[in-house]
């Protein structure tokens, strides 16, 4: 038998299969989610999170005298999940993406804003329809800082700040080890701030947060499994530009 009739008898090697784990990861995020969800709309004013609301707000929550809102820090993250974070997230990253041969993940980033803060924050935020916090002069407390939309659960920041996390490091190679190594202590930071900043300015309530986190996290995980077998193909090749 001749070399090249024994390779005409063998298999043709199968394309790794998409991750289950990040398959059943989300699912579970996405339980945890409806959960929350459900346990908010049945009592939209005061639902079984409002006693650990309310102390984090007594706590954290600042009026128009404060400083802090106006600050560098809160700003960031006031913006993140707002007009300029959605602008580099919806043109600008894809564009990049599109420039050194990557068509795939730039589709991939476009899929999870338009599912996490475009669909899943609406929908449920109209859903739900959770008051936001609000002003309560005699106990010193105020509403929210900044213009806000409808519904309060749960924070479109939050949604918006959990898909950047994961869609970054989903886009990082699994051999660049210490590129997601770091990047899971800046996402670590960005999910904090995200929760302290947004009851910083009595724009939700902690709970709200919480369940954006999780929400947007759980969409981002569902995509990046669905997108993997084109993902992983981005991750192998050099930009364009470098040559093949």
């Amino acid at each position: 038998m001749t070399a090249a009739s024994g390779r005409e008898g063998q298999a043709p090697p199968a394309s790794p299969s998409r991750p289950r784990a990040l398959l059943w990861t989300a699912v579970a995020l996405f339980v945890v989610f409806v959960l929350l969800g459900v346990g908010v709309l049945a009592s939209p004013p005061s639902p079984w999170t409002q006693a650990l609301d309310d102390a984090w707000r007594a706590l954290l929550g600042v009026g128009p005298e404060s400083a802090l809102p106006a600050g560098p820090v809160a700003q960031l993250f006031q913006n993140l999940g707002a007009l300029p974070g959605f602008a580099l997230m919806m043109i600008v990253l894809p564009l990049a993406l599109v420039a050194i041969g990557r068509w795939r993940s730039a589709l991939f980033v476009i899929a999870v804003q338009l599912a996490g803060p475009g669909l899943l924050s609406q929908l449920t935020k109209n859903l739900v329809d959770r008051p936001r916090p609000a002003a309560d002069e005699a106990a010193g407390l105020f509403g929210p800082l900044v213009m806000v939309d409808h519904g309060s659960f749960p924070s479109g920041h939050a949604v918006s700040t959990a898909t950047v996390i994961v869609t970054v490091f989903a886009l990082i190679p699994a051999s660049a080890v210490w590129m997601r190594r770091i990047w899971t202590v800046v996402g670590v930071l960005l999910a904090i701030g995200i929760v302290w900043q947004r009851t910083l300015i009595n724009a939700h309530w902690f709970s709200d947060t919480l369940a954006g986190l999780i929400g947007g996290a759980a969409v981002a995980l569902l995509l990046w499994w669905a997108f993997e077998p084109w993902l992983r193909r981005d991750r192998a090749r050099k930009a364009s530009f470098l040559g093949r």
